[in-house]
């Protein structure tokens, strides 16, 4: 298009006025209007020919007073229908749609360019505008071709729906002012077209339906276009079918497809189709855009995605496109999306379009720096004005700067600048901020491994130099460590790794060994990390994580350094690498709002009835902040003391969320007892043991009981298909344990033992309240009652919580015959060693040994029941050291023998829980803690052996 003078382009406001005087057409004159009107037509050639040559377009925009004002919601879609009443072919439905384009064209600029617009009122309306014309030409189009040809169906004779996607900005709804819409077209299945001239397929059917409303958007006419329509970006590109069925897409997006399809189809939205058939094909695309494990492998794929532009600008001399050069536009998409594809799948609140809403995700969830994302905001809303500013001139689809001083000026002016070095000035300014950004996100993690410790993994030199550069770098055991890095060269050979997988492993195994190296036990650490790094060998996404992120693999090594339980349980679940990603969060554990929190989140991707993700997600919960637990731990974040606390806390949400699963999974099938819900089942989870003592460990298995309210014993449940409330929460206790023992990818949720329940492997599943305390009464032994001292509800209804606490308080303060009672637990805690202890050969066991963990607990549970009828209190709580704090005040205890039992019980944890964190048993050498053990075996003489007299 020749460029027209701003002195021309005056003359045709001219002709203007002339023809609104001549037609009686009342020009605004206010000062407010004359100026718009200037900057409109000193940076819009287009609007100003727009005008002259249809002169009651803009006539009409005045009258109706709408360059003035945004549009209500639903105001374009409804002027459009009202547009189309009457057209009855496609040359008229053409004519319709470009003059209504033209007209809302002309507004929109106007309002921009005159500053009366910010920037997402404009993406908004372009969007909507090409959205309209979308769905009303598509619907005229789809009657006028069944008349034709017939309605396409599916094998049950239902009529199939076309569904439109909507790529790019127009999937975000960020369109600028003169852009392609992408489009990809489906329908749900196969069939015949039924009531034809003659037979066709379904898949002819839509192929001539797409084909003329691409027409009806495309096709130039005098009149002009609509918009100009890229359909390259469905299956098999050009070559592929214009439309394809769900199976046929499925079929090519999870076999088939590239890695920038994936990125493309994050900004996929449904523009227009039926809203059922619109939701299943989203949910099909979903797991093709969105994985389920962190994957950063999507940051190589952009990384060389962006390279290749790169090279093809600079081929063709464009390196100034605000779009595609350096700091453009693209470089900011591609940050957010690169988060999007890695971190979506797991978090479902990142599938999103909008770039904009993107990085404002990524500031609130931490993953980028507040200052960063109001960097990248300011410079995406510069840029994107700059681009609609270029493209405003002339109505053409161009991200490239003016090159004559005249064409850089009308830019700058536009912008708000006084002249093109300023303006220039803030663009590069904005462009140098995004780059940077950019270079950091998709940094290439390669480096030098020509030398030192890179060396070994790649030159592989002889034993003699290997041995020696593992020497220089604190390997005490050179041969031992040359060694095992053959065995872990030798086990990938064996398995053989794809072209990526093994370019990943170049670039993790130098930063690997150096990490180790720089560890505070190299010849431990290697061995444990190339044991993970083996169990993922296979996983591109995993190593692809290491190689990405350097910080995540030195946390590694420090933490698998200090603890083979860390190591060996990241080599069985790799899934919880993900935690080693943000140290903030790795050594920071949550305590129980967070902890529901962010269960809430993981289990909101998941549909309803998916019971087996639904258990995956539990169980990636559990294992990932046991593991936050366990780093903070091995490296003394937080008090040893406070560890069973966060791991409490973790199956308390874990088992509460499990309850909630399996009542809604059985309440779908039965309904549910007289009232109650989800959230008030009628039941409850009592722990016992650790889990009821607050003192879980990282092996503990939990001990439970079901109870169930008494007073809804002998009614129905409400389904289809009601049973009766008894045979309902036995099944909801067997649900229960199905959901926390069954194995899945992660393994099983917790280890559940039902044997402290009444009448243990033969009793009831789930009892009444009112049977249990009847069973408490009159038929539990002494040990049982010892159990009840740590038992507390941890799940389930609150209503029933205080119940049963009466019922405890009633059976822990009855009278008891003392000598009895002594004898009692005595015998048991004799039989209990017999079985057990596992002390000998020079070690002792810190639990079942004489002077041990048990001695300990069964010396509190023989004092509280020995004491809690004349002193009630001491049924208020089930965790030893406040039981022993209690005993002290009440003075039940000799000397300082309370004071003394503490001591002993926190050093016995102690060096219990590092025996687990060592992967060891509970076993230490038959020296250690001997004063703590000596105090703790001559309490347990002074009160439960006394002298006879």
């Amino acid at each position: 298009m020749q460029e027209h003078s701003a002195q021309t382009l005056e003359h045709h406001w001219q002709d203007w006025l002339d023809w609104a005087a001549a037609n009686a057409v009342a020009v605004p004159a206010d000062a407010d209007f004359s100026a718009a009107r200037a900057r409109v037509w000193a940076a819009s050639e287009f609007a100003a020919l727009t005008s002259a040559r249809s002169p009651q377009t803009l006539a009409d925009l005045i009258a109706e007073g709408i360059l003035g004002r945004p549009l209500v919601a639903g105001e374009m879609a409804a002027e459009l229908v009202r547009q189309l009443r009457g057209v009855g072919d496609e040359a008229a439905l053409q004519r319709a749609l470009r003059l209504f384009r033209r007209r809302h064209m002309l507004r929109i600029v106007w309002r921009d360019l005159a500053g009366l617009a910010p920037l997402d009122e404009t993406l908004e309306d372009l969007t909507e505008l090409a959205d309209c014309c979308i769905r009303q030409a598509l619907a005229l189009l789809r009657g006028w071709t069944e008349a034709e040809i017939g309605v396409p169906q599916d094998a049950e004779g239902q009529s199939q729906p076309l569904i439109v996607l909507g790529m790019g900005k127009l999937g975000a709804r960020e369109l600028n002012l003169s852009s392609d819409i992408d489009l990809i077209f489906a329908f749900p299945s196969s069939g015949e077209v039924s009531g034809g001239p003659r037979p066709l397929r379904n898949e002819q059917f839509f192929t001539r339906l797409c084909q003329r409303l691409v027409s009806a958007l495309d096709t130039q006419t005098v009149d002009g276009f609509v918009f100009r329509v890229d359909t390259r970006l469905r299956p098999f590109g050009s070559a592929g079918p214009l439309a394809m069925s769900f199976d046929a897409m499925e079929g090519y997006y999870h076999s088939q497809a590239r890695e920038w399809e994936r990125y493309a189809m994050t900004k996929a939205r449904v523009v227009a189709g039926d809203a059922e058939a619109a939701a299943e094909l989203m949910a099909m695309l979903r797991p093709f855009v969105y994985r389920r494990y962190l994957d950063f492998g999507a940051i190589e794929s952009l990384r060389s995605l962006k390279a290749s532009i790169s090279r093809e600008l600079r081929r063709k001399g464009m390196e100034e496109n605000i779009k595609l050069g350096p700091g453009g536009i693209r470089e900011i998409e591609f940050i957010g999306q690169a988060f999007q594809l890695i971190r979506g799948g797991r978090d479902p609140d990142l599938q999103i379009r909008p770039i904009q809403t993107v990085l404002g995700l990524l500031r609130d969830k931490g993953l980028l720096g507040a200052d960063v994302v109001e960097g990248l905001l300011a410079a995406y809303r510069f840029l994107r004005l700059t681009e609609n500013r270029v493209q405003a001139w002339q109505d053409r689809q161009t991200h490239l700067l003016p090159a004559t001083p005249e064409g850089q000026r009308r830019l700058a002016r536009s912008m708000g600048f006084d002249d093109w070095p300023t303006f220039k000035q803030a663009l590069d300014g904005y462009r140098r901020q995004v780059q940077a950004c950019f270079d950091a996100v998709f940094a290439d993690p390669g480096g030098d491994r020509e030398h030192g410790l890179a060396a070994l993994w790649a030159r592989q030199p002889d034993a003699a130099e290997c041995e020696r550069v593992l020497a220089e770098h604190g390997f005490a055991d050179g041969a031992g460590a040359r060694a095992r890095i053959d065995d872990f060269r030798d086990t990938i050979a064996r398995r053989g790794l794809s072209t990526r997988a093994a370019e990943h492993l170049e670039l993790v195994m130098p930063a690997l060994l150096q990490a180790v190296a720089d560890s505070d036990a190299p010849d431990l650490a290697l061995p444990r990390v190339l044991t993970v790094l083996e169990s993922v060998i296979g996983r591109t996404a995993y190593l692809a994580l290491l190689s990405e992120h350097p910080g995540a693999l030195r946390q590694l090594v420090r933490l698998s350094a200090k603890s083979p339980w860390f190591a060996e349980r990241t080599a069985r679940q790799p899934l919880l690498l993900d935690e080693l990603l943000d140290p903030r969060r790795l050594f920071e554990p949550l305590r129980r709002a967070d902890l529901e929190q962010e269960l809430d989140a993981l289990l909101a991707g998941v549909e309803a009835d998916d019971l087996e993700q639904q258990m995956e997600r539990l169980r990636q919960f559990a294992q990932g902040n046991m593991l936050r637990t366990a780093a903070a731990d091995i490296t003394g974040v937080i008090p040893l003391m406070v560890v069973s606390d966060y791991l409490t806390e973790i199956a308390e949400v874990a088992c509460a969320r499990s309850l909630a699963i399996a009542f809604r999974d059985l309440a779908v099938r039965h309904g549910c007892p007289p009232g109650t819900d989800v959230l008030q089942p009628g039941f409850i989870v009592l722990g016992y043991g650790k889990l009821g003592g607050i003192e879980l460990g990282y092996r503990s298995d939990l001990d439970l009981v079901f109870l169930y309210d008494d007073a809804l014993a002998g009614a129905m449940t409400d389904g289809e298909r009601p049973i009766s409330t008894e045979q309902f929460y036995v099944r909801l206790g067997q649900r229960l344990i199905h959901v926390m023992t069954t194995p899945t990818y992660s393994g099983v949720l917790y280890e559940a033992d039902m044997r402290l329940r009444p009448d243990g492997d033969t009793g009831m599943i789930a009892r009444s309240l009112k049977s249990f305390a009847d069973y408490q009464a009159s038929d539990a032994w002494t040990w049982e009652h010892q159990a009840l001292v740590r038992a507390r509800p941890v799940a389930g209804d609150g209503r029933l919580f205080e119940p049963f606490a009466a019922v405890r308080r009633q059976i822990l303060c009855r009278e008891r015959e003392p000598e009895q009672l002594r004898t009692d637990v005595r015998d048991m805690r004799e039989k209990m060693r017999t079985n057990l202890d596992k002390t000998g050969a020079g070690l002792f066991d810190l639990k079942q040994g004489r002077g041990g963990i048990a001695d300990i607990e069964f010396m509190v549970q023989y004092l509280v029941l020995r004491w809690a009828a004349a002193h009630p209190e001491l049924a208020a709580w089930t965790d030893n050291v406040r039981l022993l704090e209690t005993l002290q005040r009440l003075q039940l205890l000799p000397g300082s023998g309370a004071d003394d039992l503490t001591a002993a019980y926190k050093a016995l944890r102690a060096a219990y829980h590092r025996n687990a964190l060592e992967d060891t048993p509970g076993l230490v050498p038959d020296d250690h803690l001997q004063t703590e053990r000596d105090r703790v075996a001559a309490l347990w003489v002074a009160l439960m052996e006394p002298a006879t007299p």
